[in-house]
C-alpha cells in the first residue's frame, strides 16, 4: 500500500466521521483566531483532515489519488529510501505553510474558517508539474489535455486572483501557496530539476 492510498483513507475516515459529528468537525477546522488567542496550534493540520461535504472530499481524494502515486514513484526515483520521508514532508509542509497567509489575514477574525486538503494536493500537484513539465492534464469536461506547466501558470493566476477578490468560499489562498511550496520544496531538494525545466522552456520558446 502506498502512503497516498494511507493518507487518503486517513482523510476520508476522519472527514466521515466528522460529517456526522458536529463537536469534532468544530476542533478540527483551521481558525486563525483560535491559533493565535487559545494556542491551539495543532489546527494548523487538523483541518486537512476534514472537508465541507461529499463533494469536497471526492475532487481532493481524486486529485491526489492521480497525482500522488507519481510523485511518490519520482520521488523514490530520485531519492531512494528517502523517498518516501520527503514525500510525507511534502504533504504535510503543503497543509501548514498554506494557510500562512490566511493565518496573517485572519487571526483577530473568529468567523473565518476553512477545511480540506487543498493546499496539500496542490503541492503535490505542483511537484509533479516539475518532474514532468510536458505531461497533459485533464480537466473536467476538456476533451483534449493542457500541458501541465501551462496549467500550472493559469492555476496560479487565477488563485491569486480569486484569492484577491474573495468573493467565495473556497481557500484561493491555500491553493496558491501550497502549490508554490511544492514546487519550491522540490527544486530545493533536487535543484537539477529546475535547470531540467527551464531547458524544456528554453526549447519550446
Amino acid at each position: 500500500m502506498t502512503i497516498t492510498v494511507i493518507i487518503i483513507l486517513i482523510t476520508v475516515i476522519v472527514s466521515l466521521l466528522a460529517f456526522n459529528n458536529t463537536e469534532l468537525f468544530r476542533k478540527m477546522v483551521f481558525n486563525a483566531y483560535d491559533i493565535r488567542h487559545y494556542k491551539n496550534s495543532y489546527r494548523f493540520l487538523s483541518y486537512a483532515l476534514i472537508h465541507a461535504d461529499w463533494i469536497h472530499l471526492l475532487i481532493n481524494m481524486m486529485v491526489l489519488f492521480s497525482f500522488g502515486r507519481i510523485v511518490e514513484e519520482y520521488y523514490g526515483m530520485y531519492f531512494g529510501d528517502k523517498g518516501i520521508f520527503y514525500y510525507i514532508l511534502l504533504y504535510i509542509g503543503g497543509i501548514a505553510l498554506s494557510t500562512l497567509p490566511s493565518y496573517g489575514k485572519h487571526k483577530d477574525d473568529k468567523s473565518y474558517t476553512a477545511v480540506g486538503a487543498s493546499g496539500a494536493v496542490s503541492a503535490v500537484v505542483f511537484a509533479s508539474i516539475l518532474f514532468d513539465p510536458l505531461s497533459k492534464i485533464y480537466i473536467f469536461l476538456l476533451p483534449i489535455g493542457i500541458p501541465a506547466i501551462l496549467f500550472g501558470v493559469l492555476y496560479l493566476v487565477y488563485s491569486a486572483y480569486m484569492g484577491k477578490k474573495n468573493v467565495d468560499n473556497i481557500g484561493h489562498d491555500a491553493h496558491f501557496w501550497g502549490a508554490v511550496f511544492g514546487f519550491c520544496f522540490t527544486i530545493a531538494l533536487k535543484p537539477a530539476l529546475f535547470m531540467h525545466l527551464l531547458a524544456i522552456l528554453g526549447g519550446i520558446f
